[in-house]
């Protein structure tokens, strides 16, 4: 017979269904969802479910009645297991033969007995009555009787945690508040996707995003506060490794990783990186950007008090806040400025004082500045620490991979991530924001191959109508199984939709990049879209003569580009 259960995850911490540890049970409910309706109903009504109505074979309706017949089946089988009360959260997936039940747990054993219990008593639709009430008191008895097993691994930090998620923006956010944190004197650890730190030095590289990068920053000797990059990855996946932040950052939420994980919306999306505001100590702060709907909300459903940032000083978002009694972080006569209802407005420092922001033009950056800021103060660091910090926050020597500029001869190199279409519309504006009168922008695509389509149409068509040449530079160990050919095309159905038919690809992002290097004349700008190839891009930019921009020289660049 087959088996309904698709997928039993354990989930170590906080996640998109509770805040504490739970195991997430993702089920094939064809039988159910396909059965005549008398059939379906007679199941329900033998599970002690009375008045219920099925719905057509295999629509939405049906979907819901299954919704309510696997709640009831939990409660039933906990209740025989003498649970008293549990938790019980059932989701519909995309699929409408699908769902995902979740429950809390305290003992992994126990727990993942009881996940195998709910499978057996479903997988035993079409039963007689009598049989499958005996079925549900004998599975019952054996998740009374299993050994309990371990506790959740979830760690209680003895030392300050920021966590800080978001789509855009997240890691030159982080770096930003460890960096001020070191600026204040203390010893700070910071996980994220590029490894674990500890006073600024790596410790160990890889992708550290998830619930183990956590671990591995409070682990570490000596330690006085801990930055955590939290991505979406990892919350699907393995839950939030801490009970508790002090301060939660949430930058924004715009489209990326979409039909992944069973996330197939912005909403959906949003409602995973809201976990870590909902884990919020009470006396602690939720920091949200107040320009993005999305992430606003959010505040409403966190313990902790909200601080809002915005580069609007007029923004409802900061009104609103203020009225509540929570503070805002916005730019005022040019002044990264702090307001709060019971003080005067507190300017800091000047945003053209800030490198990362590139003189003001790097809007995103002046947001990740302004988050930085409500995160440090939040903590109570010094007014100047953060000035220090962010004064001194150097885009290519402590923000690797993120608006690195090099001068090449007599023109700009910049390195960026920008993984995604707000991504690439940032990089895009740095470019703009550093070309002379008469450059052009000459830019390397690329995409991990686990994108949707219409993610990397949309960037092939951003990157055509915004520079003056496109090639196409692939991420070779990212691929994740898709040929670069079919990424060419569909990179290429972005460009052709807005009239650009000459896009060359190459087979990494380095070769991408000397490609346009070699392309490259006076006053031009090239960029390259880099995840894998950083190292070995500026390794080669350094034996071509590149020079590494200080922030003087990308204010000069800047007001150059101005006149």
């Amino acid at each position: 017979m087959s088996t309904s259960k698709v997928e039993l995850r354990v989930l170590d911490g906080a996640n998109l269904y509770f805040s504490r540890a739970a195991v997430k049970l993702t089920l094939d409910l064809s039988a159910l969802i396909d059965a005549p309706a008398p059939a379906a109903k007679a199941y329900a009504s033998a599970l002690g479910l009375g008045a219920t109505r099925p719905g057509r074979i295999g629509s939405g309706f049906r979907q819901r009645f299954a919704i309510r017949v696997v709640g009831h089946i939990v409660r039933r089988i906990a209740r025989e297991a003498g649970i008293g009360r549990i938790g019980v959260r059932v989701r519909p997936e995309a699929d409408v033969r699908r769902l995902v039940v979740a429950f809390p747990w305290a003992h992994e054993q126990r727990a993942r007995a009881l996940g195998e219990a709910i499978v057996e008593v479903v997988d035993a639709f079409g039963t007689e009555e009598t049989e499958l009430a005996a079925l549900v008191t004998a599975v019952g008895d054996r998740v009374r009787n299993e050994p309990p097993g371990n506790p959740p691994p979830t760690l209680r930090p003895k030392v300050p945690v920021v966590a800080v998620t978001g789509t855009n923006g997240k890691t030159t956010t982080s770096r930003m508040i460890a960096h001020i944190g070191r600026a204040a004197g203390l010893h700070v650890g910071w996980s994220s996707t590029d490894g674990v730190y500890f006073d600024g030095e790596l410790v160990e590289y890889g992708d550290f995003s998830g619930p183990s990068g956590a671990g591995r920053v409070l682990s570490q000797p000596g330690i006085q506060l801990a930055v955590t990059e939290t991505a979406r990855g990892g919350i699907l996946r393995r839950g939030i490794g801490v009970a508790s932040n002090d301060v939660s950052v949430v930058t924004n939420v715009t489209a990326d990783h979409l039909g992944l994980g069973g996330i197939d919306t912005v909403d959906q999306l949003a409602e995973v990186k809201a976990v870590i505001t909902k884990i919020t100590r009470p006396r602690g702060w939720c920091v949200v950007n107040g320009d993005d709907p999305r992430t606003f909300a959010m505040r409403l459903d966190s313990p902790a008090k909200c601080w809002v940032f915005s580069r609007d000083p007029d923004s409802p978002s900061i009104r609103t806040v203020l009225e509540e009694g929570g503070r805002a972080t916005t730019v005022l006569d040019g002044f990264v400025t702090v307001l709060d209802n019971s003080s005067d407005a507190e300017p800091l420092l000047k945003v053209t004082d800030i490198p990362m922001t590139l003189s003001g033009l790097s809007h995103y950056n002046v947001e990740n500045a302004l988050a930085a800021t409500s995160a440090a103060l939040g903590l109570n660091l010094p007014k100047a620490a953060v000035v220090e910090g962010l004064s001194s926050f150097s885009p290519n020597e402590n923000n690797p991979g993120r608006m690195n500029m090099y001068s090449v001869r007599d023109f700009t190199v910049v390195i960026d991530l920008a993984h995604n279409e707000a991504g690439l519309e940032a990089l895009l504006e740095i470019m703009n924001g550093v070309r002379p009168e008469g450059g052009r922008l000459l830019l390397a695509l690329g995409s991990p191959g686990d994108r949707a389509d219409e993610m990397v149409t949309a960037m092939g068509a951003i990157g055509a109508r915004g520079a003056d040449r496109v090639v196409i530079g692939h991420k070779d160990s990212y691929l994740r199984g898709r040929p670069p050919a079919e990424l060419d095309e569909v990179f290429r159905e972005g460009t052709r939709s807005v009239g650009v038919d000459d896009v060359p690809s190459f087979p990494t992002e380095l070769d991408a990049a000397k490609a346009l290097v070699a392309e490259a004349r006076a006053g031009d700008v090239v960029a390259v879209m880099s995840l894998q190839d950083r190292a070995s891009l500026d390794a080669w930019l350094r034996s071509e003569g590149a020079t590494v921009d200080t922030p003087e020289i990308l204010k000069s660049k800047v007001e150059r580009a101005q006149h």
